[in-house]
C-alpha cells in the first residue's frame, strides 16, 4: 500500500534524516587508507547511540551491522568486517539509515579513499548527478517513470550502466514501502507523484556491464565483471514547494 505522510510525520523523518547525515559525516572521516570497514560501522553506531536513534539496517532480515560498506566492485549490502581494509585508490559506498519515533530515513554516498583515478572519479560524479537529476523530477503531477528515466539518461550518456535488479523504494514507518522506484525506464509512465509521498531514490551505476552477483554470505552484491560501482541515495518528500531532501547535510 502506498501512503502519503503529513507535515508532522515528514518533520520527524527530517529529524531521522539529520541523524543519517551525521552518520555519513563520521563514516567519511573514518574511511581512510588503513581503516577497516568495521571501523566505519563502529563510528556510525556511536552516532545512533548519541542521538537516541535506532538503526533500520541492524537485524533487518538478519543483517549484522548498521552500515552497508561496499568498496570498489561491491554494489550494495557489503557487510562490515575487520578483514576488509580500505586502500589508497579505492572507492567506497556507505549506506545507512536511522529511525526516530518509528519513522525512517535512508541515504547512501560513495567517496574516494585517498587519491583515485580519473575514471573512478567520473563514475562517482555521474552517479551523484544522476540522483540529482531524479530529484529534480520529484514534483507533484510528474510520473514515477520520470525519475528512472532521469537516472538512466544521465548514466548511459556518460557510458555507464544502471543496475536493474535493485531499486529505490517508498519509506515511512518501514524502511521499504511501496512503490518501488526503478533507476531506468521510459518517462511519462507509472503512478503520479502526490504531495506527502516520500521516496528513497538510489541509483547504482556500474563502470562496466549492469549484471550482478550475490556472494556466498547471502548479502554482498557485486558486479559480475568485477568493475567498479557507485551508489548514491537520498530520502525525498514531495511537497507543495517541490522536492525536499530529508537527508541533506
Amino acid at each position: 500500500m502506498i501512503t502519503r505522510k503529513s507535515r508532522d510525520q515528514i518533520a520527524i523523518m527530517r529529524r531521522a534524516g539529520r541523524v543519517v547525515t551525521e552518520m555519513h559525516e563520521v563514516c567519511i572521516e573514518a574511511a581512510k587508507p588503513g581503516a577497516t570497514t568495521l571501523d566505519v560501522d563502529a563510528v556510525a553506531r556511536e552516532v545512533l547511540e548519541r542521538r537516541g536513534a535506532r538503526s533500520n539496517f541492524l537485524g533487518y532480515h538478519g543483517f549484522p551491522a548498521v552500515v552497508c560498506t561496499s568498496p570498489n566492485e561491491v554494489i550494495v549490502h557489503g557487510i562490515p568486517s575487520e578483514a576488509v581494509v580500505l586502500e589508497e585508490g579505492d572507492i567506497f559506498s556507505i549506506d545507512c539509515g536511522a529511525i526516530i519515533e518509528g519513522w525512517h530515513a535512508d541515504a547512501a554516498i560513495t567517496v574516494p579513499i585517498g587519491e583515485i583515478d580519473e575514471e573512478s572519479q567520473r563514475l562517482i560524479d555521474v552517479t551523484r548527478e544522476s540522483l540529482e537529476a531524479a530529484i529534480e523530477q520529484v514534483v507533484a503531477g510528474n510520473r514515477l517513470g520520470d525519475l528512472g528515466a532521469a537516472v538512466e539518461g544521465r548514466a548511459e550518456a556518460a557510458g555507464f550502466t544502471v543496475v536493474r535488479e535493485y531499486v529505490g523504494h517508498g519509506i515511512g514507518t518501514a524502511m521499504h514501502e511501496e512503490p518501488q522506484v526503478p533507476n531506468y525506464g521510459p518517462s511519462g509512465r507509472g503512478m503520479k507523484l502526490k504531495e506527502g509521498l516520500v521516496l528513497a531514490i538510489e541509483p547504482m551505476v556500474n563502470a562496466g556491464g549492469p549484471e550482478t552477483e550475490v556472494l556466498a554470505d547471502g548479502w554482498t552484491v557485486v558486479t559480475r565483471d568485477g568493475r567498479r560501482s557507485a551508489h548514491f541515495e537520498h530520502t525525498i518528500a514531495v511537497t507543495e514547494h517541490g522536492p525536499e531532501v530529508l537527508t541533506l547535510p
